[in-house]
């Protein structure tokens, strides 16, 4: 099994924003986004943020709030977003990594094709939860790593 530290996670971003420029790790607000940083952040783990403006975005970039999501794209809009996002992702991500995807299909739908297409393993935890199962999810994996941890 690989180690969390050698997955490269992904996490999409939410629309609950702060209100000024800030580091990207900081300006996404939703009880959902604090608990998946949390994990992450436990974890250890690299990750980067998807985002449906920047594309992909390292938690320490400065980045102003925006209104767009992938929701309201079509479906050659999100092929696009896909296609620069995997652009973005290509010197990090490497035949034989695991990417861990924590974001809804509509961020996976045309990305992770991709990925396998590079020979990457991808990983999707929360595939079919609802956002209260995610949650749910995320506390008891937070929960259970911080117990391994102590």
């Amino acid at each position: 099994m690989t180690s969390s530290r050698d997955s490269l996670y992904l996490i999409s971003c939410v629309s609950r924003k702060q209100f000024k420029p800030m580091r990207a790790r900081d300006l996404y607000c939703s009880d959902w986004f604090l608990k998946v940083r949390a994990y992450v952040e436990a974890l250890d783990a690299r990750w980067l943020i998807l985002s449906a403006k920047y594309g992909v975005v390292d938690p320490d970039e400065v980045i102003a709030p925006y209104e767009v999501t992938l929701n309201s794209m079509g479906t050659g809009e999100r092929r696009e977003w896909a296609h620069r996002v995997t652009a973005q992702l290509r010197s990090r991500c490497h035949r034989g990594d695991t990417v861990v995807i924590l974001a809804g299909e509509s961020y996976r739908e045309h990305l992770v094709p991709i990925l396998k297409e590079w020979g990457c393993a991808v990983e999707v935890p929360m595939r079919g939860l609802g956002i209260g199962r995610q949650l749910a999810w995320l506390k008891n994996h937070l929960a259970h790593h911080r117990g391994t941890r102590s």
